[in-house]
C-alpha cells in the first residue's frame, strides 16, 4: 500500500480550524498499520508505504482518518472501505477515494450460524398451529468495540400486521466468536382444524410470505449510552415453504440507514495505491517442469535464450519479473550463477553496442540484472542495514539537529556554519560505519559483487577504476543511499520521517552517494552550488582510500562466512502484552504491557524502552514458537514461546500481521537449536489441566505436532512453489508477448535479414535456442492453466453456498457461482 495524502478534510469546530491527523490501515476493523501524525493541516501528506502478508481471510480493506485529541479519545473523521473482490479494480494505480461516514450501522463484520425449523403443533383441543424454532448456534469474527466484545443476540419475528417481542440470548463475555446454541419459538399461523395437508391456511399464505425473522447482534456495554449494534440478519420465511428445516451460515449486514444528512464529499478524500496479489499454490510436483526450466537458466548459452531472461523480456516492468525470480533462485541456492550470467551478457552487450561508452555507466539502467541485484540486496541485506545504519538513523530522527545548508531555505535564527558542521558530523559518522562494516556484509552479496567486479574488469581492461565503480553503483547508489533517504522503506524507521528530518537525510544521502561513486570530478555531480561547497570538506584522499578498501573487502572471493558476529544484531522490537509466568508460588499471573526486544543473542522484555530487562531468554533456550488458541484467555493474536522444563511465556501482539511477524522471526532465529520440540500444547495450562488435551500434569508432553517452521537461512526462508506459481501467473498474463516472441524467432527476417521493427523490442541472440525454450514455457504454462481450471471446476462442485467457508450474503461468491454456471452451461 502507498498512502499518499488526504485533502479537503472538514475544519475543526474551533478558532484554529486545523487538525492533527493520522491514517490507519485495517483488515475489516483490525488495525494493522498506523501512519505518523501530520499536525495542523486539512490536507495532510503522509507518503508512507506498507507491505504485509495477509494471514487470514477478510472482507474489507479499510482506511480510517483520525483526528488526534490530547484530552479525549481520538475522533474518526471518515473512512475508505474497499471490498476484497474490488481490489483488482484499483491494482497498482493512484486513486482518490471519497471518505465515508463511520457509524455503528456501517461498522459490521462477522458471520452467524442459524438453524430454522417450521413445524405443525397439535394443541389439546385438536387444532393445528405452526411454530417456528430459531436456533442461534454461534458467531465468528465479530468486531471488538472499545477494546472488548461481550456479544448477545436478539431474535424477532416481524410481519406487516405484527411484531413479536424480541427474545434474547445470554451474554458471552470476552469473545468475538461466541457459542450460543439457544432455541427460540415463535407462533407463525393462527390455529386451524387439523384436516389440511398444507402448512398454512389459504388466508395465511400471503401474510407468511411477508414475514421475516430478524437476528440482531449487540455488544453488552457498561457505558451509559447503551449497547452497541454489531450487525443484523433479516430472513424472509417464504423460503421455508419449500423445506421446513434450513441451516446455514450468513454474513451479518449493516442496518439500512437511508437518512444520511451529509453528502459523501463533505468529508474530503484520500489518495491510495494498492497492489494486491492472491495466488493458489499447488503441491510441489505440479511445478517441476516449469521450475526445472527456470533453474537451469544460468547454464543456458546464451543466457538470453533462458526461461528466466525471457520472463524479464515479456514483463511490462523488469521489477515484476525480478522479485519472484530472485526469491526462487535464492531458495535453491542458484542466485549467484544466475546473476553472474545475466551481468556478463549485459556487459558484453554494452561493449558491443557502445564501443566508446563510459564504463562508469554500466549497470546503471533499469535492466533485469540491476533489478535482480536490488532485490537480492533487499532480501539478504536487511539485517546488515539494521546493524550498520539503524543506531545513527534513530539518533537523527530523535535529536532534530538543524542541518539546512541552502542559504535560501535558512530559517530565522539559524546559523549556516553551525548547520554545515552538524551535517558534516553526521556524514562523517555514517561514512565511517559503512566503510568499517565490510566484515558484516552478507556472503551472497559479496559473491555477487565479486562476479560483477571480475566481469567489468575483464571487459574494460583499460580502466582500472571500473572494478570499483561496478560494485559501488550497487552498494552505495542502490543500497545505502536509498536506505538513508527513505529509512521507512528499509524497516529502519516505522514511519516516513518529518519534513526537517527528511531534508537532513536527503543531504546526507546525496553526499554519501557521491563519496561512494569515486568519480573524477565530484563537484560537477551537484547541480546546487551549496552542495559543491559543502563537499569540499571531503575532498581528501583518505575518503577515496576508505571507499576502495571497503569495496575490495566486500568483493573478494573466498571470504569466510561471518555469521557468528559477536556484536548483537537487533532484529525486532516493540510493545506487546505478556502474561506473567508465575515463577513465584503466590505471584500474580496477570497481563502486562512490556517492551520486547529480539537480537540474534536473546529475547528480552522490559517495562519501557531503554529500561533494564526484566526477563532475558537466550536464543538457545527457545524450544518452540507457536500460536495459542484464542479460547485459552479469550484474547486474539496470542502466541507462546516455549522454554526448557515446559516453561511457557504467553504473549499477545497488537494485530494479526504483527503476531505473524514475531512468530516467523522468533522461529527463524531459534531454528537450529538442538533441543527444539516436535510436539506442543496449542492451549494454556489453567485450573490444574491443559485446556487442549485435559491432561492434569503441567509437564505432560505436547498433544499436537509443532508446525512446519521456517528454516534458518535466507536460501530456504522462501516458498519455492509459491514463487513458481507467481512466475506462471506472469507468463500466463503475458502469453500474447510470448507468442509474438516465438514469431520473431521463427521468422526468416530474424535468421537471414534485418529485424522487423515489430520484433525489435526483444533481445534474441540465438533464435533457435530461444524458440526451443519458448515452446517449453508455453507447454508448461498451458499444463498449469488446465490444472487451475480443473481445480476451480472441482471446487465449484464441492462448494456449498451457506457453508462456514462461503456464508450467504457473500456477493463475490454469488458472482463466482453465476460465472461458473455460465461456463458449465457453455461447455455442455
Amino acid at each position: 500500500l502507498s498512502l499518499g495524502e488526504a485533502k479537503n478534510l472538514p475544519t475543526y469546530p474551533g478558532p484554529n480550524k486545523m487538525r492533527d491527523c493520522y491514517c490507519t490501515v485495517n483488515l475489516d476493523q483490525e488495525e494493522v498499520f498506523r501512519t505518523k501524525i501530520v499536525e495542523k493541516s486539512l490536507c495532510p501528506f503522509y507518503g508512507e508505504d506498507f507491505y504485509c502478508e495477509i494471514p487470514r481471510t477478510f472482507r474489507h480493506l479499510s482506511f480510517y482518518i483520525f483526528d488526534r485529541d490530547v484530552f479525549r479519545r481520538d475522533s474518526i473523521i471518515g473512512k475508505v472501505a474497499i471490498q476484497k473482490e474490488d481490489l483488482q479494480k484499483y491494482h497498482n494505480r493512484d486513486t482518490w477515494f471519497q471518505l465515508q461516514h463511520v457509524d455503528a450501522d456501517s461498522e459490521v463484520q462477522g458471520k452467524v450460524h442459524l438453524e430454522l425449523r417450521l413445524s405443525e403443533v397439535i394443541t389439546d383441543t385438536g387444532v393445528v398451529c405452526h411454530k417456528l424454532a430459531t436456533r442461534v448456534l454461534e458467531c465468528q469474527g465479530l468486531p471488538i468495540v472499545n477494546g472488548q466484545c461481550d456479544p448477545y443476540a436478539t431474535v424477532t419475528l416481524a410481519g406487516p400486521s405484527r411484531q413479536s417481542e424480541a427474545k434474547k440470548t445470554k451474554v458471552k463475555k470476552k469473545t468475538n466468536n461466541p457459542h450460543f446454541d439457544e432455541v427460540f419459538y415463535f407462533e407463525v399461523t393462527r390455529p386451524s382444524s387439523y384436516n389440511k395437508k398444507s402448512h398454512f391456511d389459504i388466508e395465511d399464505v400471503d401474510e407468511v410470505d411477508k414475514m421475516e425473522i430478524r437476528v440482531d447482534l449487540w455488544n453488552a456495554s457498561n457505558l451509559k449510552f447503551g449497547d452497541e449494534f454489531l450487525g443484523e440478519l433479516r430472513l424472509p420465511l417464504k423460503f421455508l415453504r419449500q423445506s421446513s428445516s434450513y441451516e446455514a451460515w450468513y454474513f451479518l449486514q449493516p442496518r439500512d440507514n437511508g437518512n444520511k444528512s451529509l453528502k459523501p464529499d463533505d468529508l474530503g478524500s484520500l489518495r491510495l495505491n494498492v497492489v494486491y496479489t492472491e495466488d493458489h499454490v499447488f503441491s510441489s510436483d505440479y511445478y517441476s517442469p516449469l521450475r526445472d526450466l527456470l533453474l537451469k537458466s544460468a547454464d543456458v548459452e546464451p543466457v538470453s535464450a533462458s526461461a528466466a531472461h525471457i520472463l524479464g523480456e515479456v514483463c511490462r516492468e523488469k521489477q515484476e519479473a525480478a522479485i519472484p525470480l530472485v526469491r526462487l533462485f535464492l531458495h535453491y541456492g542458484r542466485i549467484v550463477p544466475f546473476i553472474s550470467a545475466i551481468a556478463n551478457a549485459e556487459v558484453k552487450r554494452t561493449q558491443k553496442l557502445f564501443t566508446f561508452r563510459d564504463p562508469n555507466t554500466i549497470f546503471r539502467g533499469n535492466s533485469l540484472t540491476s533489478k535482480c541485484i536490488d532485490e537480492t540486496m533487499k532480501l539478504a541485506g536487511m539485517h546488515y542495514l539494521q546493524v550498520t545504519l539503524k543506531p545513527i538513523i534513530d539518533e537523527i530522527c530523535q535529536v532534530h539537529k538543524t542541518c539546512e545548508i541552502d542559504p535560501v531555505k535558512l530559517k530565522d535564527g539559524e546559523n549556516l556554519e553551525n548547520n554545515r558542521e552538524n551535517l558534516r558530523q553526521y556524514v562523517d559518522r555514517i561514512f565511517t560505519v559503512i566503510t568499517k562494516s565490510g566484515v558484516s556484509c552478507p556472503t551472497v552479496m559479496c559473491d555477487i559483487f565479486f562476479s560483477l567486479r571480475e566481469s567489468a574488469a575483464k571487459r574494460f581492461q583499460g580502466d582500472l577504476d571500473v572494478r570499483y565503480t561496478a560494485v559501488s553503483s550497487f552498494i552505495f547508489l542502490r543500497f545505502f543511499a536509498p536506505a538513508i533517504l527513505s529509512p521507512n522503506l528499509f524497516q529502519l524507521t516505522p514511519h516516513h520521517p518529518d519534513p526537517q528530518t527528511s531534508r537532513t537525510l536527503t543531504l546526507i544521502s546525496k553526499t554519501i552517494q557521491t563519496l561512494g561513486s569515486l568519480s573524477k570530478s565530484k563537484s560537477a555531480n551537484f547541480k546546487e552550488s551549496y552542495m559543491a561547497t559543502f563537499y569540499d570538506y571531503f575532498n581528501e584522499q583518505k575518503y577515496a582510500d576508505a571507499v576502495k578498501n571497503f569495496l575490495d573487502l566486500i568483493s573478494s572471493s573466498g571470504r569466510k562466512d561471518h555469521k557468528s558476529i559477536e556484536q548483537p544484531i537487533l532484529l525486532k522490537e516493540g510493545f506487546m502484552i505478556k502474561r506473567a509466568q508465575g515463577r513465584k508460588r503466590f505471584g500474580m499471573k496477570n497481563f502486562k504491557k512490556r517492551w520486547f526486544r529480539l537480537t540474534n543473542h536473546e529475547f528480552t522484555y522490559q517495562k519501557s524502552k531503554g529500561d533494564h530487562p526484566l526477563c532475558s531468554i537466550p536464543i538457545e533456550n527457545i524450544l518452540a514458537v507457536e500460536r495459542l488458541e484464542e479460547e485459552s484467555f479469550k484474547m486474539k493474536n496470542m502466541f507462546q514461546v516455549i522454554q526448557p522444563e515446559r516453561r511457557v511465556l504467553y504473549i499477545q501482539a497488537n494485530n494479526c500481521v504483527e503476531a505473524k511477524d514475531w512468530i516467523d522471526i522468533l522461529t527463524k532465529v531459534s531454528q537450529c537449536n538442538k533441543k527444539r520440540l516436535t510436539v506442543y500444547h496449542p492451549s494454556a495450562y489453567l485450573n490444574g489441566h491443559w485446556l487442549c488435551c485435559k491432561a492434569t500434569a503441567d509437564n505432560t508432553p505436547g498433544c499436537t505436532p509443532c508446525t512446519g517452521s521456517l528454516p534458518a537461512n535466507i536460501q530456504l526462508d522462501i516458498d519455492g512453489d509459491r514463487e513458481t506459481e507467481r512466475i506462471y501467473s506472469l507468463f500466463n498474463l503475458y502469453m500474447p508477448k510470448l507468442e509474438k516472441m516465438q514469431e520473431a524467432c521463427g521468422s526468416k527476417s530474424v535468421y537471414d535479414g534485418p529485424e522487423e521493427e515489430e520484433y525489435s523490442t526483444f533481445i534474441i541472440d540465438d533464435p533457435k535456442e530461444t524458440y526451443k525454450t519458448l515452446k517449453l514455457i508455453i507447454e508448461g504454462v498451458g499444463t498449469l492453466e488446465q490444472e487451475h481450471a480443473q481445480y476451480k471446476r472441482d471446487k465449484f462442485k464441492k462448494t456449498k453456498y451457506g457453508s462456514q467457508e462461503h456464508p450467504i450474503g457473500d456477493k463475490s461468491f454469488q458472482t463466482y457461482i453465476r460465472q461458473q454456471s455460465e461456463i458449465s452451461a457453455h461447455s455442455i
